[in-house]
């Protein structure tokens, strides 16, 4: 992060900060209820925080360019993980404050069919809540597909926020005001409405902008890559190193979209892009069986994986199918004729799945790029590098004055991991790399 970008980044998390915490005050303006104990009162505006945080993650995955540009998508939707974690956390910490508090409200009727609505709707949440944060984490131990995940996701989150507002009605301790009850009523609907966005009226402008594959080029490393041309329009324009949602199957309104970097140069004047995908699971398994012809959708550009217009020696550090993004810009640059100097330490298992090899060899004599390969499964008579990247090899290869290059971070995340704790060794700062965590879930 570069000091230019730290005001629109104060700014992103004051307006994040104002829809969480503002619905909370609004409660405390005009005619006050009576005064409650301290745990109480402490335990319900846990809960009316946890609740205004989730219904605020609609936002979040809205993919608003303006909102995700400054910190990049992977940011957002990381971020989206770790603070849905809290916002549970402070629902689930609600209840168990006042059970500890010997709260009345608390108190279990006689009979199941006694028990207040407002208490039935808690218990949906809740139990909404608990299956999301399961299916969330365990997704892959429970062997759940993708797709059916997602709808699953989206609907638990409904019903949790949607049964969690009925419960702040039905008790009505601080909504009993008719315009409080309104205006929370209006920021759910808020909330519901940027899901719509997302998947109906953004659905309804793609389903406009089709494209079609062209080709079906195979690569080393079991991967395929998908060449597409706009159908209808004039395509979309990208930077490079930057990615976008693709509907391989089915329209626009599937539920369920899959992000993938661009591989193709940025510099195409005829709108045509292209995606490189590897065999890593169920859906990618499949784009082999793509034929020329089919139509898909996408959805983009975002992120901010991108290099900027400096001097700097841009240093790119990449693992498998992390090196879709850094073939975008080397592409790029050497269609521009841009003579900077670049370093390419591409880290792969064995000789036969480096895939764009060749091209590789080709583009060093096109641009001023350096090509480092690690293998951590050599062949025999292999005199290049092997093992896994870390700081010694990163400063054979590196000119002197680390912290003054430029680094652009793509691949599994225990790499990932290992090469920032590497440049934290070598005292390059944060705002000198960038990182492209691909996986979203």
């Amino acid at each position: 992060m570069s000091h230019r970008d730290l005001p629109r980044h104060a700014l992103w998390i004051t307006i994040y900060l104002f829809f969480i915490l503002g619905p909370l005050f609004v409660l405390l303006i005009g005619a006050m209820p009576p005064a409650r104990d301290f745990a109480t009162e402490f335990s319900v505006a846990l809960g009316y925080s946890g609740l205004a945080m989730m219904g605020l993650q609609f936002g979040l995955t809205a993919r608003f360019r303006h909102v995700t540009q400054p910190l990049g998508e992977d940011v957002i939707y990381h971020f989206h993980r770790r603070i849905s974690l809290i916002a549970v956390t402070l629902v689930f910490v609600h209840p168990l404050i006042l059970l500890v508090a010997g709260s009345e409200a608390m108190r279990l009727p006689d009979s199941l069919m006694e028990l207040p609505l407002g208490a039935v709707f808690a218990g949906i949440s809740i139990c909404s809540l608990l299956l999301l944060v399961v299916t969330a984490l365990w997704r892959t131990r429970l062997k759940i597909r993708y797709e059916v995940w997602h709808a699953s996701h989206i609907v638990l989150a409904l019903l949790a926020i949607g049964a969690g507002l009925f419960h702040m009605i039905a008790w009505g301790f601080y909504l009993d005001n008719p315009w409080k009850r309104a205006f929370w009523i209006g920021v759910v609907a808020l909330w519901i409405a940027l899901l719509l966005y997302v998947r109906v009226f953004k659905p309804l402008f793609m389903l406009r902008r089709p494209y079609r594959i062209a080709e079906v080029r195979k690569e080393r490393g079991e991967t395929t890559t998908l060449v597409m041309r706009p159908e209808g329009h004039a395509g979309l324009r990208f930077q490079p190193g930057q990615f976008g949602w693709l509907t391989l199957w089915g329209s626009p309104f599937k539920i369920t979209g899959h992000p993938f970097s661009f591989s193709s140069s940025a510099q195409a004047d005829d709108g045509r892009v292209e995606m490189s995908i590897r065999r890593l699971g169920d859906f990618t398994d499949a784009v082999q069986s793509v034929a020329p012809g089919q139509r898909v959708y996408l959805d983009g550009p975002y992120g901010s994986f991108t290099v900027r217009d400096s001097t700097a020696v841009k240093v790119m550090i990449a693992g498998g199918i992390g090196i879709t993004p850094m073939m975008s810009i080397i592409r790029t640059l050497a269609d521009r004729g841009d003579k900077r100097r670049l370093i390419l330490i591409y880290g792969n298992k064995d000789w036969d799945s480096v895939s764009f090899r060749e091209e590789l060899e080709v583009l060093q004599g096109r641009t001023q790029l350096t090509v480092v390969h690690v293998l951590s499964r050599p062949h025999e008579g292999w005199t290049g590098e092997s093992g896994y990247i870390d700081a010694a090899l990163l400063k054979r290869h590196l000119p002197e004055g680390y912290a003054d290059h430029e680094y652009f971070i793509c691949g599994p995340g225990i790499m990932m991991d290992a090469i920032e704790a590497a440049l934290g060794e070598m005292d390059v700062p944060l705002s000198r790399y960038h990182s492209e965590r691909y996986s979203f879930v």
